[in-house]
């Protein structure tokens, strides 16, 4: 089935434009949730118009995200954990663990923009990305300290 993006899809494409999916997928997820619909005359009409303000409103949200690169840029994180012997944490730091030490430092970043192979499980500094905006990228330094 041919439809037409009304949202940025990652493994699709972007807002306003055409792709090819399976039917069930379609049917079941897409167009049931806004994020696509049926690619039809009227509504590629419809989506031409919008698109305009599609645009418009990622130019502000990539301007949004260069702020809050310049914002992150040569940050260092801190997180403090309780640890044993040789070193080793008492359970781990993820994603979510990160997403409140920035929030305590001023920065406001959803955890799924946070991008981590495998969770930290010991002491040390580690380098982590964080995606802002498709194109915007930044590394912030992550030291994870024994609690005092």
């Amino acid at each position: 089935m041919n439809v037409i993006l009304v949202d940025n899809i990652a493994s699709l494409g972007k807002a306003g434009d055409r792709v090819k999916v399976s039917d069930g997928y379609a049917r079941n997820f897409l167009i049931p949730k806004g994020l696509a619909v049926e690619a039809t005359s009227n509504n590629a009409k419809v989506i031409e118009h919008k698109k305009n303000s599609i645009l418009q409103k990622n130019a502000k949200e990539k301007k949004k995200a260069e702020a809050v690169k310049e914002q992150l840029a040569g940050m260092i994180c801190t997180i403090e954990r309780r640890v044993g012997e040789q070193g080793k944490l008492f359970g781990s730091v993820n994603t979510k663990d990160i997403e409140t030490a920035l929030q305590k430092q001023g920065v406001e970043i959803d955890r799924k923009h946070i991008v981590m192979d495998d969770v930290i499980k010991a002491l040390g500094e580690y380098p982590i990305k964080i995606k802002l905006h498709s194109g915007v990228d930044v590394e912030v330094t992550v030291a994870v300290v024994a609690e005092a």
